[in-house]
């Protein structure tokens, strides 16, 4: 497998996504340049794990699909490649964790854990949703818990990053739904369908922006500003076809994610 190839079967998008989130929130939660740095080396550290083991663990289903963003539905020989890959990031996250110590590195171990749990066996059930909520809660409370003294984060923040990770986890999900439903997954989105996954998203993402709100108590005007917003594309979003309802509600977790981030520092 090519080094390229192995770079997309990390999901990097995803991966990059993530990690600079958990920079961003170390940065709003008063880390050092250098504590913000740990973060998201040992959070990139991570994802790396998860995302290869994700596509080292899917191949055979994404091949039998012909899943052309897939790079190991092309190359089945590269799936010991991709598996070597993931438990050598695996093996370098766990040593992370360590070097956090407690309780800031139990919690990622945590996080990354439940990660793992939705890669198998939980995003085939009713309950793929469960890591998401999990793994992202869990973030939020590491990079708080890794600050000198380790604060704990107040409750409204765990609370608005867990709504928010579930949200994302039903959006993520839509587009691929022939496809899961084709090799025999059977998640939670796949259950509920897509007009059924983007209105249980709504609510999710609704309940995310009401709690940052509450928590973050921002400025008058950004606070109606980002109600406003959401309000609308969710309203969008429940009578829009599918792939704009999906992009509407994509536009409000935008907007709670910023929400988080910046509550980040209370």
């Amino acid at each position: 497998m090519s080094p390229l190839g192995l770079l997309r079967a990390c999901h990097p998008l995803p991966a990059l996504a993530v990690t600079v989130f958990g920079g961003l929130l170390a940065v709003g939660m008063g880390h050092t340049a250098g504590g913000v740095a740990a973060v998201m080396a040992t959070v990139a550290l991570s994802q790396l794990s998860v995302g290869w083991a994700n596509d080292a663990i899917d191949a055979a289903r994404d091949a039998a699909v012909g899943r052309a963003d897939k790079p190991l539905a092309g190359d089945p020989a590269g799936r010991r490649t991709v598996a070597v890959a993931a438990g050598v990031a695996a093996a370098a996250t766990f040593a992370a964790c360590v070097w956090w110590g407690w309780p800031a590195g139990a919690w990622f171990a945590v996080a990354v854990l439940s990660a793992h749990l939705y890669n198998w066996p939980l995003k085939a059930t009713a309950w793929s949703i469960v890591p998401y909520l999990v793994s992202f809660a869990a973030l939020v409370i590491f990079v708080s818990t890794a600050l000198p003294g380790a604060p704990a984060p107040p409750g409204w923040l765990i609370a608005a990053a867990a709504l928010l990770a579930g949200a994302a986890h039903l959006l993520n999900a839509v587009p691929d739904l022939a496809d899961d439903a084709a090799t025999g997954i059977r998640g939670l989105p796949q259950r509920l369908g897509a007009r059924r996954s983007l209105a249980a998203a709504s609510g999710l993402l609704l309940a995310a922006t009401l709690t940052l709100l509450a928590g973050a108590r921002p400025p008058l005007w950004a606070g109606a500003a980002a109600l406003l917003t959401a309000a609308v594309l969710i309203t969008i979003g429940w009578y829009a076809a599918p792939r704009t309802a999906f992009r509407a509600l994509l536009a409000v977790a935008a907007v709670d994610l910023a929400l988080l981030v910046l509550s980040g520092a209370l």
